[in-house]
Formats: structure tokens, C-alpha cells, sequence
């Protein structure tokens, strides 16, 4: 379908069967519509060309259309997947994202609050690097927390069940048969080391033949972690990592001191960070925390906040990524 002009809302309802405020509705990320509807028009938008007036838009809505990301996570491990999965929802909507990065700065995440209150954002999703619930912002805005929840449980929160995914890799070594497993992760401060510590132990139960070992969230650590289990007196079959880098430290010393891994040792993992996880010797067992899912989730929600609906916290189902580390070549 060729046009001399510019393709208009008429076009993209006509080609997508719909009406003009279905179609409306559905590129502007509104309403009560079937995802099948709104991809049959967001499809038809893209193969006109179309393109929506945002000055119009804002003028006759109120809206600016743009979403502030406030984020302390720097490095973009977990920042930059959860933006990939907002932005998926956010730009079927024609909405645009503004990253902030705070680096832990509370001067510099006020200046950025007032700068997203002053360009009039339609909303804020706040998340950063760690799961460790953090004071609410100051915003009149709608805000959702995401990975990072709030302290308030009144703010919308979209969270990892960290504890089940813990679970998932612990009935991976019950069902391969170990018989003898030590946990090692990160700081016992940390939620995410402790819910992981938790979700594994409930399962595990007498498997577990040493309590767990708390450190960093390093390489170094794994490698210290493993010197102490190769000199004491249990001889386990299998370590339950708090986090890939830990794994991958894990692994390196168990090699160096002539153990074969999964062979003598199986190790897991957790975060499925491709950087870690598929260049360690072997690639990990490892746990996917969905960031990207949890992106949607948290965007979503923002969506609904900002049209006026009260959406819940929600929490987010990681999964079991299954590599030689446990399984062998």
C-alpha cells in the first residue's frame, strides 16, 4: 500500500481492520486491547510509515510522552536489560526512555529528580544493581521499582524470587544424584545472597555437609571459597554459587588443583551474565534472572500507573539454564 502523503491514524486503521480509536489506543499503549490487536497495529504502523505527531499528542493528552530511568548501577549488568525489556513496552506506546545513571550519588540522584520533574516525564522507573529494598524517591509522579525494590510496601515493586531460583539448581544436583554440597555467595548483608542461601538449604536439607560460606560477589572469592573446601574434611560432590563470578573463581581453582569439574565437583551459578557464565572452564549451570521480563513487568505496570489503575508488586520466576559445568561435555 503506496501513499503520496504522509500516512495518517486512518491509514494504519484501515490496513490493520481495526477502528481509528483502537488503533489509537493501541500505538499509544492505552486501553483494554488483545496484544494480538495491538502488534496487528503497531505491524500496519510500521509498514506505512507512520509516524504520530508528539507535540499533538502531548498538547491534547497532557502528556510528554518521555519516562525518566533512575538507575545506581553504573556498570549496566543489571540496568541495561531491565531498560531493554521497559523499552519494549514503553516505545509500543511511542514513549521514549531517559537514563539517569546516580552512581550512588544522592546529589546527583536529587538533580536528576528534579530535572525529570522539570522536563514533565510521565513517570520514573527506579532500579540499580542490587535487590536490596532502598528508600522511596520524593517524586508526585507515578514511579515503579524495579530489581530494586522500595521500602515502602505501598510503591509498586517488581522484584526476582531469588530464593526459587536457588531452589531450581539444588533439585538439579538432587536429581544428578550429589550427595555432598557447600554453598558459597556473597555478603550475608546482602538479600540476594540470603535469599539464595535459604532457597537452596530448604532443599538440600542433609546434602548440605558445611554451613554456607559468605564473602564477596568475586572471582576471588569463588577461588579462596574453594581453597578452604579442598582443605577441610568434607569432600563434597558439588558447590551451589551465589553468583556466576563466584562460580567461575569456583571453577578455575578447582582445575588448577587437578579436580575435574563436574566430574569430581559440579558447580552452579547464578545471574546467567553471559560474560561469566559461557567463558568459564566448563560454562555454567546457571540461573537466568528474566531482567529483560522483569523490564516488561515494571514497564507495564508504569503504563497502567500513569492511565490511573492501581497495579500490584509483582514478583518475577527465574530459570534453570542447564550447561556442562554440571552436565559435562
Amino acid at each position: 500500500m503506496t501513499l503520496e502523503r504522509p500516512a495518517r491514524i486512518t491509514d494504519v486503521a484501515a490496513l490493520a481492520g481495526v477502528s481509528i480509536g483502537t488503533a489509537s489506543k493501541a500505538l499509544n499503549g492505552t486501553g483494554q486491547l488483545r496484544d494480538s490487536t495491538r502488534e496487528r497495529v503497531k505491524e500496519a504502523a510500521d509498514k506505512l510509515g507512520f509516524v504520530g505527531d508528539a507535540r499533538a499528542r502531548a498538547l491534547s493528552s497532557g502528556r510528554t510522552y518521555t519516562v525518566g530511568m533512575i538507575t545506581t548501577d553504573s556498570f549496566g549488568r543489571f540496568s541495561i536489560p531491565v531498560l531493554l525489556g521497559a523499552e519494549d513496552v514503553l516505545s509500543a506506546g511511542q514513549m521514549a526512555v531517559l537514563l539517569c545513571d546516580t552512581r550512588d550519588d544522592h546529589v546527583r540522584e536529587s538533580h536528576y529528580l528534579r530535572s525529570l520533574v522539570a522536563r514533565g516525564v510521565d513517570g520514573i522507573i527506579v532500579t540499580g544493581r542490587s535487590a536490596d529494598a532502598r528508600p522511596p524517591i520524593d517524586v508526585s509522579i507515578p514511579v515503579v521499582y524495579a530489581f530494586t525494590p522500595s521500602t515502602d510496601p505501598a510503591d509498586v515493586s517488581v522484584t526476582v524470587d531469588d530464593a526459587h531460583g536457588a531452589g531450581l539448581v539444588a533439585s538439579h544436583l538432587v536429581t544428578i544424584g550429589r550427595r555432598r554440597v557447600a554453598i558459597v555467595t556473597g555478603p550475608a548483608r546482602h538479600h540476594s545472597a540470603s535469599s539464595r542461601v535459604s532457597g537452596a538449604s530448604e532443599v538440600l536439607g542433609s546434602r548440605l555437609v558445611v554451613p554456607p560460606m559468605y564473602g564477596e560477589w568475586s572471582e576471588r572469592w569463588g577461588r579462596q571459597a574453594a581453597d578452604v573446601l579442598l582443605r577441610g574434611d568434607d569432600d563434597v560432590d558439588s558447590i551451589v554459587c551465589g553468583s556466576d563470578q563466584i562460580a567461575r573463581g569456583v571453577c578455575d581453582r578447582l582445575r588448577e588443583a587437578g579436580r575435574s569439574v563436574p566430574d569430581d565437583v559440579a558447580v552452579t551459578g547464578f545471574d546467567d551474565w553471559d560474560v561469566m557464565a559461557l567463558a568459564s572452564r566448563p560454562p555454567l549451570t546457571t540461573v537466568d534472572l528474566r531482567l529483560e521480563e522483569l523490564g516488561r513487568v515494571a514497564g507495564r505496570s508504569l503504563l497502567d500507573l500513569i492511565d490511573g489503575a492501581a497495579p500490584e508488586s509483582a514478583v518475577v520466576i527465574p530459570s534453570l539454564v542447564l550447561r556442562e559445568s554440571t552436565l559435562g561435555a
